[in-house]
């Protein structure tokens, strides 16, 4: 329980043979995210996070020693899984609202990270207060159903371009799942000068067995590479 709200507690398995060679072994990971059902959307873990999740899970090896920042946290599957794997993690979450920073931190707990492994912190897309500022050399920006929301996208996209424009040699990995057709960044990515490229999901979690659109949820999720221009 949680400010007397239901709870239960999810597990996420992640498992691949060892790619190193002379190593036949199964490498796992398990990452287990509190949940809040009758909370607000940011206590749910999201079909998209699951999908970045495996994807960081799967370049395990390029993650030790980077700082990698997550926007939109919520329940923070995809910077758990990295910060397991070696990384640096900075989990954000929007600054005005004090009770997701406090879910984003018991994530966290509940996978015994400490906070030399990950820190906490409240960042509102958009606006740039004092804590974008005390965010130190990054190397990679993530987030998962960052786009859900029409009105927010500009928001998020000045955010990135900042963060980029700060780490040039950065880039934003985002998953989005498709809710219309009639979304998108393309315009808002030419005016803050951003690419972007499709990374293809198709192979995802082959290796270990998992069914990619199982993973997904039946949704169509998409897997964005953005870069300054």
């Amino acid at each position: 329980m949680s400010d007397g709200v239901a709870e239960q507690v999810k597990k996420f398995l992640f498992k691949s043979r060892s790619n190193r060679p002379g190593e036949n072994d199964i490498e796992s990971l398990e990452v287990f995210i509190p949940e809040q059902l009758q909370a607000s959307y940011s206590f749910y873990t999201w079909p998209s996070a699951p999908v970045l999740a495996w994807f960081l899970w799967e370049h395990r090896r390029e993650l030790p020693g980077k700082h990698i920042v997550e926007l939109g946290s919520g329940t923070a599957l995809p910077g758990i899984v990295a910060a397991k794997c070696g990384a640096a993690v900075t989990l954000t979450d929007c600054a005005s609202l004090p009770k997701s920073l406090q879910h984003v931190q018991r994530c966290c707990e509940v996978n015994g990270l400490l906070p030399s492994q990950v820190r906490v912190l409240g960042l509102t897309w958009g606006l740039f207060l004092g804590n974008i500022f005390t965010l130190g050399p990054i190397d990679l920006i993530i987030g998962s159903d960052c786009f859900y929301e029409p009105s927010l996208f500009e928001d998020i996209i000045v955010t990135v371009a900042f963060l980029l424009e700060k780490n040039p040699q950065a880039k934003f990995l985002c998953t989005y799942q498709e809710r219309s057709a009639d979304w998108s960044i393309e315009h808002l990515l030419h005016k803050w000068q951003l690419r972007c490229e499709h990374i293809p999901l198709n192979n995802l979690g082959a290796e270990s067995g998992i069914d990619i659109n199982e993973l997904m949820d039946d949704h169509t999720i998409h897997l964005l590479e953005i870069t300054r221009v």
